[in-house]
């Protein structure tokens, strides 16, 4: 089971791969859906984009 218990403060890095969204790791999907805030640079495609949710600054 993964451990999901994130601490106020945490910080991931995920790598984005080719920019195709399935091809993301089940685990940087479930970070993403959980995150406050997303970095990310030029390469991240629009269909990874599209996972972050509304309420998510960017």
């Amino acid at each position: 089971m993964p451990h999901d218990d994130f601490t106020p403060g945490t910080v991931w890095l995920v790598g984005a791969g080719p920019g195709d969204p399935d091809l993301l790791t089940r685990k940087a999907e479930r970070l993403i859906a959980r995150a406050d805030i997303v970095f990310f640079d030029a390469l991240v495609g629009p269909g990874v984009l599209g996972l972050v949710p509304p309420h998510v600054e960017q």
